[in-house]
């Protein structure tokens, strides 16, 4: 078998490199040896360019429908991705050639240039970040059923076409394992650790406190299953039943449920108490987290999210900050000591847990001790890039030389 040196990575839902796993993992690989190309979709701001050349790695973008809520549309939308990633891939391999096709969902389409270019000898990875079919119950509740049973048509058609199915934690690789019937060797787990690099302390801003002896946040995404409402039902629930007065709460990302939580917070009456930043550049991010005293993971319990690692909950344990989140299986996997807990989707109890924090200094020093201890020994990207590695080593034995001191240097229960 020749050396499989050349990586094609695929991903839909968020531009590269503002898709942090995808330019964790192409980094990795890069460091490793590995030619590395992407295709991407453009972002709605930034990521512009239809061609760049980032830290050696070679990305091509294509531009896509403008967002919408409507289910039929979204299938317009991932025919459209495909039909262009396709003709991009073969731009690539005529001009950069690949080994392997290393392809992210949502959506779980790309198993179709999987199929196709295993005709050519190419080795095929489905990466799952997300679980499609209940992503998809999660925003639609219960309609559009035809549509959810052939989401699970097409995450079967994932699973089987692939060589390796990675899985971002232990949840996800049950769900390949028992609905996607794939051998336990063939399904590894490489969580998305906090880069330790890019998450280093800076000095406290207070004027981003606008006045108040506290500030929350809440860092990601702003859709229908991110639980923002939650959130700003929990404020309401502190300034009007608690009586606090002495924090504030800035909310730091977008999505599209972003206009409807403004009107929410004006009719809660709690202007004062919340402002929305939009998504901002690492040293911004890094100025909110350094000032903040408590993190906040809302994300309600269903489906999606009992079965998903939160990304918020682990930069903030970086930032060395306690958190506050409803008890899901794998945020508490997540966050363990590092956070107070609340019943799930029970917004009193989310409200007075934030409440203890503020009052208690000393508990939030000791969490978010804890926390940071956490990511440093088990959950940060250094270690979790090795699994990624020993994954790669482990499908194609020849691939790096690199790549096999690394698989010696760690014991085979690890990629699990």
């Amino acid at each position: 078998m020749r050396q499989a040196r050349k990586v094609l990575l695929l991903v839909e839902n968020l531009s590269v490199p503002s898709d942090p796993r995808i330019w964790h993992e192409a980094c990795a690989l890069h460091r490793y040896g590995f030619q590395v190309s992407i295709i991407s979709p453009m972002g709605a701001t930034k990521d512009r360019e239809t061609y760049t050349c980032l830290n050696g790695i070679h990305i091509y973008r294509y531009s896509l429908p403008a967002n919408t809520t409507s289910p039929l549309n979204y299938l317009k939308e991932f025919g459209t991705a495909l039909l262009k990633t396709f003709w991009l891939s073969l731009k690539i391999w005529q001009q950069h050639d690949f080994d392997i096709i290393h392809a992210a969902n949502p959506p779980d389409i790309f198993f179709v240039l999987g199929l196709f270019y295993r005709l050519f000898g190419k080795i095929y990875i489905f990466d799952q970040h997300d679980l499609a079919p209940e992503l998809f119950q999660a925003k639609f509740q219960q309609r559009m059923q035809l549509l959810y049973k052939l989401l699970l048509w097409l995450e079967r058609c994932s699973y089987r076409t692939a060589q390796m199915v990675i899985t971002t934690n232990e949840s996800q690789r049950r769900f390949a394992l028992q609905r996607g019937g794939c051998q336990c060797q063939k399904v590894v787990v490489v969580r998305n650790g906090p880069d330790l690099h890019r998450f280093t302390s800076c000095y406290p801003d207070k004027s981003l406190k606008r006045g108040k002896p506290h500030l929350l946040v809440y860092v990601g995404v702003i859709g229908e299953q991110d639980g923002v409402d939650y959130l700003l039902y929990a404020i309401n629930d502190l300034v009007h039943h608690h009586g606090r007065h002495d924090f504030t709460l800035a909310i730091i990302g977008d999505g599209d449920r972003v206009p409807t939580l403004k009107t929410l917070a004006h009719c809660l009456n709690i202007d004062e108490y919340v402002y929305f930043t939009g998504w901002m550049a690492q040293p911004d991010l890094l100025r909110y987290l350094a000032t903040a005293d408590i993190g906040l993971s809302p994300d309600p319990s269903n489906e999606l999210n009992n079965h998903s690692t939160m990304i918020k909950t682990m930069e903030y344990m970086a930032m060395g900050k306690p958190v506050v989140a409803f008890d899901l299986p794998e945020t508490r996997h997540s966050a363990q000591e590092s956070a107070l807990y609340a019943r799930p989707n029970n917004v009193a109890e989310f409200a007075a847990n934030i409440a203890i924090l503020l009052d208690q200094p000393l508990l939030r020093a000791e969490l978010g001790a804890k926390g940071r201890k956490r990511v440093e020994e088990m959950l940060c990207w250094d270690l979790q890039q090795k699994k990624l590695l020993v994954a790669y080593e482990q499908l194609s034995p020849t691939c790096s030389p690199a790549l096999a001191d690394t698989a010696q240097d760690l014991p085979p229960s690890y990629i699990r």
